[in-house]
């Protein structure tokens, strides 16, 4: 069936913030891109990091000091209520406003909403080492008798403020004085593409013309690298080389890599957008998600990605064919890549869609995810190429699709899927045509 023709009540994409381990901004973010770099490295952030050999993609242009002068100016008297992965957020989230050229003396800001994804997000080490030691103190052990006579009075005053996971959202709204729907959703990977259909739907049904839509995420948190290294085969290990690290449908994977990142976009109903004389970046076609796992809570990814996948192509009365190219979730871990590789040949069928995989150069940003690698299509197809992913060095005869790994392929469509998946099972996915 033919892509459905334009119109008024098209949801559309018109501003673009976008902080990741290969660019911070758009134009930065395409050029690297372009150049087929690799944000996959050593650690610099965090000292005594549990990811193996402390391999991680970081963010190392945004620290403290550029935080304050650059991402986060406007509001630079709240950076002391964020933790870091709130801070990447909202400054995506400005950066994306600043894009849109949304002149916020003009809208209705009754009309503009904010849909936000995050982790539920980890105090550091050094803001919980105080509490324990005079915790320790008290018994001798660092047991909880000895928290309100000594651990609670050694918190930071303002700690609730800094990692709840919904902060990005009020730091966001208050910012922008968006006072439409506001919403906060903690999926891990699968935030970013969920809360494109949560915006999306919010606008459908006549509650709001613009929506600021993202999200947030980070595996490189110091305890979050170590919980997950007590996870056996999630975290990779091999080969030496940090860049090499990463390695989705490759026979030799060994694990997906933690990451940081934050990506927002501006989202408007194309008759708001259109009376306002903006650009267009392009429309959201579908999206859909899916929940598959057994009453034991083991999860059945296959089922997840094939639900989800076909749960878009009804919502946006769309054909396989109708796709250009799939940007996958594959995030290197063993069975997961083989499992999405047999839903896409599913979903697919002779037809051989070309698919990518940006966690190669980027890295697993947790919440973050989906938005990030969304970006990643969206960038790509409007500078005429399919983003290519990095390593894919030995095929997996149980992962048999066609990966991209030419930098100078040429769409034959300016569509895509992007997906993402939980550990828990839950898959979501958006599709979007660029223009």
């Amino acid at each position: 069936m033919a892509l459905s023709s334009k119109s008024a009540e098209d949801i559309v994409i018109t501003g673009v913030g976008i902080i990741s381990p290969i660019g911070i901004g758009l134009e930065r973010f395409t050029e690297q891109l372009r150049a087929g770099a690799n944000g996959i490295a050593k650690s610099k952030f965090f000292p005594g990091f549990a990811s193996p050999d402390s391999v991680t993609g970081e963010v190392e242009d945004f620290n403290e000091e550029t935080a304050k002068k650059l991402y986060l100016k406007e509001v630079r008297r709240s950076i002391k209520l964020m933790c870091r992965d709130i801070q990447l957020g909202v400054a995506s989230a400005l950066m994306a406003l600043t894009d849109s050229q949304l002149d916020l003396e003009k809208i209705d800001h009754d009309r503009m909403g904010v849909e936000f994804g995050a982790n539920l997000m980890l105090s550091e080490p050094e803001t919980l080492a105080p509490p324990a030691v005079a915790m320790r103190d008290v018994t001798g052990e660092i047991e909880f008798e000895g928290w309100g006579a000594a651990g609670y009075g050694k918190m930071e005053p303002l700690w609730l403020l800094r990692y709840l996971p919904n902060m990005p959202a009020c730091h966001i709204s208050i910012a922008s004085d968006a006072r439409g729907p506001s919403n906060s959703l903690t999926l891990d990977e699968a935030s970013g593409n969920v809360v494109i259909g949560e915006a999306v739907r919010i606008m459908q049904r006549g509650a709001a013309d613009i929506m600021i839509t993202g999200a947030t995420g980070s595996y490189s948190h110091p305890l979050r690298a170590l919980h997950l290294a007590l996870l056996e085969s999630l975290l990779a290990t091999t080969p030496e080389a940090p860049e090499k690290r990463s390695r989705p449908f490759d026979r030799d994977r060994s694990g997906f890599v933690v990451a940081e990142g934050a990506g927002t976009l501006i989202l408007e109903t194309r008759a708001h957008a259109e009376a306002r004389g903006a650009r267009i970046y392009g429309r959201i076609l579908a999206t859909g998600s899916s929940t598959c796992v057994d009453t034991s809570g083991v999860p059945n990814y296959g089922a997840a990605f094939e639900g989800a996948m076909k749960a878009a192509l009804r919502n946006g009365n769309l054909e396989p064919t109708d796709i250009g190219h799939y940007n996958a979730h594959a995030a290197g871990v063993g069975e997961v890549d083989t499992v999405e590789a047999q839903a896409v040949n599913k979903i697919f069928g002779d037809y051989r869609i070309p698919v990518t995989a940006p966690k190669s150069f980027l890295g697993n940003s947790s919440a973050g995810s989906g938005m990030v690698e969304l970006v990643t299509s969206l960038a790509a197809l409007r500078a005429g190429f399919v983003p290519k992913t990095l390593n894919y060095d030995t095929p997996d005869p149980s992962c048999d699709v066609a990966v991209v790994t030419d930098s100078g392929v040429v769409p034959t469509k300016k569509t895509f899927a992007s997906m993402n998946v939980t550990r828990k099972g839950q898959a979501a996915v958006v599709v979007v045509e660029v223009e």
